[in-house]
C-alpha cells in the first residue's frame, strides 16, 4: 500500500520503499521459522471463520516445512529488488507493487490451512507473475505469458474441481477434516489427478514443463528469480502438503509413473541444459532436472529422503535463484545471453565469473556446498525403497556436472572474445549486496544443514504416516469418518 501511496516519478523512493517493505518480511520469515519448534504439528496458527455457510475459514499455520519455504520466499524478495534496481525503468510502481503481491500471494500458499484459501492465494500468484511477464519481459514476453496462462489455468480447473469436491464429501474446506475424512479408493484417485495435473505443470514435471523455459528466458531478472526460485516449489509443496497425504491409495497406485516421469525429468532436463544455446535457458532446463530429485524423495516415503527432498526445495531456490541473478547482471553488462558471445569472462569479470562458478559448482551438487546435502539425502533414502529408480537417478548428477562445467569453460574461460569487456564494470555494491547473502547461505547450508533439518524432521514423519494410511487405502463402497477423525492428524 505504501508503494501505491507514493507518485509514479518517485522512483528511487519507491524502490527504496519496496526494498525496506522486503527487508522487513525477512525479518518477519526468520522471526517466525526461529520460532516454530520442529514438533511435526502446525504452529503459529490463526484461524477466523471466512464463509460459514460454506465451511470456508481463513486458516493459516506453519510447521517446519512450511516456515522454511517461507523463508526461502524472503530470503529472495530483497534479492530480487534488487536485481530490478537498474533493469526496471518504466513502470517502476507497478513493477514494485506487482513484486510484493506476488510474494505475498506465494507466502500465502505456504501458509494456507483452508483448501478454498490455499486455491485463492495460488490463483493471486497467476496474476501478477502474467504482467511481470508480459509488460517488462524481453522480446517475445508476450508469447510467454500467455503460454504461462495457458498451462497454469488449465492445471488450476482440474484443481478447482477435486477441491470442490473433496469438500463437499468432507464437509469443510479445513485441511484437518480432509485429512480425516476417508475417500473411497476411485475417489482418490480421480481427486488425486486433478491436484496432481495442476502441481505437475508447476513443478514442471516432464511433459508438462514446455511453458518452463520461455516464461524464464522472457521474464526480467526478479520475475526468473522468483519463478524459478519460489513458483516451482508451489508444485512440489502442493504434492508433500495437499495431494499425497490426502489421497493415499492413489499415492500408491501413482508411484511408478511419477517415480518414472521424475527420473525422465532429471536425466532428460540435465541432457536438455546440455544443448542449450542460451545461458538462462541453460538454468532453467536445469531445474526441470533438480525439482526431479524433489519428486523422487517425495514419492520414495522413507524419512531421510523426504527430508532431503524439502531440503532441496530451499536448496534449488536459493541456488536457480543467485544463477539468474548472476545471468541478469551479464546481460546488464553485454546485452546477450548466447553462449557462443562469451569467452574468457572471467579475464575482464573475475568477481561476476567467481559468482557464476560458485552457484554452478553448488547447483551440480559439490560437496560442502548446499545442494549436496539436499541430493545425497534423497539419494540415500530413496536407495532403500526405490532403488532402481535411485540408481537411474544417479545419470542426472553425472550430466549436470557436464553441463554446468561445459557452461563454465565456454562463458568465462579460453581467449577473450569482446575486448569491450575489459571497459565493463565488475560487481557493483548492490551487486555484492545481493550475492553475499546468497553465497554464505550456500555455504552454511552445506556445512550444517542439520540447522534446518531439524525443523524438518516430525515433519517429514508426519508426512510419511499420512501418505502411507492403510485405513485409507482399503477399498470402501462409501466414504468414512471414524470416531477419531477430529484428533489432528499430523500430530499423531
Amino acid at each position: 500500500m505504501a508503494i501505491l501511496a507514493l507518485p509514479s516519478k518517485w522512483r528511487t523512493a519507491i524502490r527504496f520503499v519496496s526494498l525496506a517493505a522486503s527487508l522487513f518480511a525477512l525479518a518477519s520469515a526468520a522471526a517466525v521459522f526461529a520460532r516454530v519448534s520442529g514438533a511435526g504439528d502446525f504452529e503459529l496458527v490463526e484461524f477466523a471463520s471466512w464463509i460459514p455457510s460454506l465451511g470456508v475459514g481463513y486458516h493459516l499455520g506453519v510447521d517446519g516445512v512450511s516456515a522454511l519455504l517461507i523463508l526461502m520466499t524472503a530470503v529472495l524478495l530483497p534479492v530480487s529488488v534488487l536485481a530490478s534496481w537498474r533493469e526496471i525503468d518504466r513502470g517502476v510502481k507497478a513493477f514494485h507493487a506487482l513484486l510484493m503481491l506476488l510474494a505475498t500471494g506465494m507466502m500465502g500458499v505456504f501458509a494456507s490451512l483452508d483448501l478454498f484459501l490455499f486455491y485463492v492465494f495460488w490463483e493471486a500468484v497467476l496474476i501478477p507473475m502474467i504482467f511481470l511477464i508480459g509488460a517488462w519481459g524481453s522480446a517475445g514476453r508476450i508469447a510467454a505469458a500467455v503460454k504461462f496462462v495457458i498451462f497454469t489455468t488449465a492445471g488450476s480447473v482440474l484443481m478447482l474441481a477435486a477441491i470442490l469436491y473433496a469438500a463437499v464429501k468432507a464437509g469443510s474446506f479445513d485441511l484437518m477434516d480432509c485429512y480425516s475424512h476417508v475417500f473411497t479408493v476411485e475417489e482418490q484417485m480421480w481427486l488425486f489427478t486433478g491436484l496432481a495435473v495442476a502441481f505437475a505443470i508447476k513443478v514442471p514435471m516432464i511433459g508438462l514443463h514446455t511453458w518452463l523455459p520461455d516464461a524464464h528466458t522472457e521474464a526480467p531478472t526478479a520475475g526468473s528469480i522468483l519463478l524459478a526460485g519460489v513458483l516451482l516449489k508451489m508444485g512440489t509443496y502442493g504434492f508433500y502438503r495437499f495431494a499425497m497425504p490426502m489421497f493415499p491409495a492413489a499415492v500408491a497406485w501413482s508411484a511408478d509413473l511419477m517415480l518414472s516421469l521424475a527420473v525422465a525429468g532429471i536425466i532428460a532436463g540435465a541432457l536438455l541444459a546440455m544443448v542449450q544455446p542460451d545461458l538462462k535457458r541453460l538454468v532453467a532446463y536445469s531445474s526441470i532436472s533438480h525439482m526431479g530429485f524433489v519428486i523422487l524423495g517425495l514419492y520414495a516415503l522413507e524419512r531421510q529422503a523426504v527430508a532431503g527432498a524439502v531440503l532441496q526445495m530451499a536448496n534449488h531456490g536459493i541456488t536457480t535463484g543467485g544463477l539468474f541473478l548472476v545471468v541478469g547482471m551479464l546481460y546488464e553488462r553485454r546485452r546477450t545471453r548466447m553462449i557462443e558471445d562469451f569467452g574468457g569472462t572471467a579475464r575482464s569479470l573475475p568477481a561476476l565469473s567467481a559468482a557464476f562458478i560458485f552457484l554452478g559448482l553448488s547447483s551440480m551438487g559439490l560437496p560442502g556446498l548446499n545442494n549436496f546435502a539436499g541430493e545425497f539425502l534423497v539419494l540415500m533414502g530413496s536407495f532403500q525403497t526405490r532403488t532402481p529408480y535411485a540408481a537411474a537417478a544417479i545419470l542426472g548428477l553425472v550430466f549436470g556436472a557436464v553441463y554446468i562445467l561445459w557452461a563454465i569453460a565456454r562463458v568465462f574461460f579460453g581467449p577473450l572474445k569482446n575486448e569491450e569487456e575489459r571497459r565493463m564494470p565488475d560487481l557493483r555494491f548492490r551487486e555484492y549486496s545481493s550475492l553475499v547473502p546468497i553465497a554464505a547461505i550456500v555455504i552454511l547450508v552445506g556445512v550444517w544443514p542439520q540447522g534446518l533439518l531439524e525443523k524438518v524432521w516430525r515433519s517429514s514423519d508426519a508426512f510419511i504416516r499420512l501418505a502411507k494410511r492403510v485405513e485409507m487405502i482399503a477399498p470402501s463402497s462409501k466414504a468414512v469418518r471414524p470416531d477419531s477423525a477430529r484428533a489432528n492428524p499430523v500430530a499423531r
